[in-house]
C-alpha cells in the first residue's frame, strides 16, 4: 500500500520519461540522501566512516565509470585499475604544478587525463570486440602499470616511488592529509559521488546513452540507423575513463592517503570492478551501487561481524572465504540472474505495485 502510482497522472513527455516517475522514488531517494548526509557522519564512528562509507563511495564511481563502458556500450574492459591510476597520479603531478588550486577542482580535472589515455587505449575497439578487446584493455592495465612505477617523473622522483599526498585546506578545514578527519573526507567523496552520478544519469538517459545502448545490442543495425561506431565507442571510453580517473584520484588522496601503484592499481582491482559491475548488474547506475556496497562492505562485515557474533576468524580466512563467496555468487548470477541485484530490486518495486496480485 506505499508504493503506489495512482492518481500520479503525467501530463508531458518529460515527466514521463523523467529517472524517478514515481513520487515514491523521489521520496526514497531525499530520505537515502538524508541519511548520507545526517545519519552516518554523526552517528557513525570514524572506524566505520573512513573503512566502509569512503571504499563504498569510490568503488562505486568506478563501478559506474565500467558500467558505462561495459554495460551500456557493451565494451569489455580490464584495465579500470589502470585507468584509476591515470586520475591518481595526473591529481598528483597537478598538486605539485598547481599548489594553490583546490583540490576538489584538481580530482576532478585528473579525469580528463584518464580520459585521453581511455581513448587511445579505445582504439581498438573499432576493429575488435569481445575476448580480444578484454586482451587489448588487460596490454593496457599491464603497460600503465608498468609506467606507473618505472617513470620517477609521474611520483617527483621519489625514492619511495609512492604517491606522497599533501595537506589542502577549504575554509581552512583540511580535506586531505594526515589532519583532515574522516567525516571531511567522507563529505567531500559523497558529494563528488552525487554529482557525477547525477551527470552519468543525464548522458544515459539522453541521446548518447541510446546509442550507446544501441551499439551494445547490434552495432551493425546501430551503424545503419545512423550512429557513428567511432564517434560512440570513443566517447564510451573517455566518459568511462573520466570516472575512474577520478574515483582513482578519490582513492589515493582521500581513503588512502597515499600509496604505490603496484600495490593499489593492479590487475587485481580490476577485476573486483568488474565482479561489482557483475553482481550489481550490468546496465545499471543503481547496480553499480549495489555491488560496490557488497564487495566493499562484505570483507569487512566478515572480519569484525563474525566474530562479534561469536565466530572466531581471522583476517586470512576472512579473505579466502570472501573469494569463494564472490566466485560463487557470480556464477549464481550469471545463470540465475544475469541482470544482477538491480534487477531483484526492479522485480521487487514491481510486486509492491501490483500488491495485492504481484504475479
Amino acid at each position: 500500500m506505499l508504493y503506489r502510482e495512482a492518481g500520479q497522472y503525467k501530463s508531458s513527455y518529460a515527466s514521463d520519461m523523467a529517472v524517478f516517475p514515481l513520487k515514491e522514488d523521489r521520496i526514497g531517494i531525499a530520505v537515502i540522501l538524508a541519511i548520507a548526509l545526517v545519519a552516518i557522519p554523526f552517528l557513525g564512528s570514524d572506524f566505520f566512516i573512513a573503512s566502509v562509507m569512503i571504499p563504498f563511495l569510490v568503488f562505486s564511481l568506478a563501478a559506474i565509470g565500467l558500467n558505462i563502458l561495459t554495460g551500456y556500450t557493451g565494451l569489455i574492459s580490464l584495465g579500470t585499475a589502470a585507468f584509476m591510476g591515470v586520475g591518481a597520479y595526473s591529481c598528483y603531478k597537478l598538486t605539485t604544478l598547481f599548489p594553490g588550486v583546490n583540490i576538489i577542482v584538481l580530482i576532478l580535472l585528473s579525469g580528463l587525463f584518464s580520459a585521453g589515455i581511455g581513448v587511445l587505449f579505445g582504439l581498438p575497439s573499432l576493429r575488435i570486440k569481445g575476448f580480444y578487446l578484454a586482451v587489448a584493455t588487460l596490454a593496457a592495465q599491464f603497460f600503465l602499470q608498468w609506467a606507473f612505477v618505472r617513470v620517477p617523473w609521474l611520483f617527483n622522483y621519489n625514492a619511495s616511488g609512492a604517491i606522497e599526498v599533501p595537506q589542502r585546506t577549504l575554509f581552512d578545514i583540511p580535506l586531505t592529509g594526515a589532519s583532515a578527519t574522516p567525516e571531511t573526507r567522507y563529505f567531500v567523496c559523497l558529494g563528488l559521488v552525487v554529482v557525477l552520478t547525477w551527470f552519468a544519469s543525464n548522458i544515459v538517459h539522453g541521446k548518447l546513452g541510446r546509442s550507446w545502448m544501441a551499439v551494445r545490442d547490434m552495432d551493425i543495425a546501430a551503424e545503419l540507423m545512423g550512429i557513428k561506431l567511432l564517434n560512440a565507442k570513443l566517447m564510451a571510453f573517455a566518459v568511462s575513463s573520466y570516472f575512474c580517473g577520478v574515483a582513482g584520484a578519490m582513492m589515493i588522496f582521500l581513503w588512502y592517503g597515499g600509496g604505490e601503484a603496484a600495490d593499489v592499481f593492479s590487475i587485481r582491482l580490476s577485476f573486483n570492478i568488474l565482479f561489482m559491475v557483475i553482481i550489481g548488474g550490468l546496465g545499471s547506475l543503481i547496480g553499480s551501487f549495489f555491488g560496490a556496497a557488497f564487495l566493499s562492505i562484505l570483507p569487512t562485515a566478515l572480519k569484525f561481524g563474525l566474530p562479534a557474533l561469536g565466530i572466531p576468524i581471522q583476517g586470512a580466512a576472512a579473505e579466502h572465504v570472501t573469494f569463494m563467496l564472490v566466485g560463487a555468487l557470480i556464477i549464481t548470477f550469471l545463470i540465475v540472474e544475469p541482470h544482477g541485484l538491480a534487477r531483484l530490486w526492479q522485480i521487487g518495486k514491481q510486486k509492491l505495485r501490483t500488491w495485492p496480485f504481484p504475479y
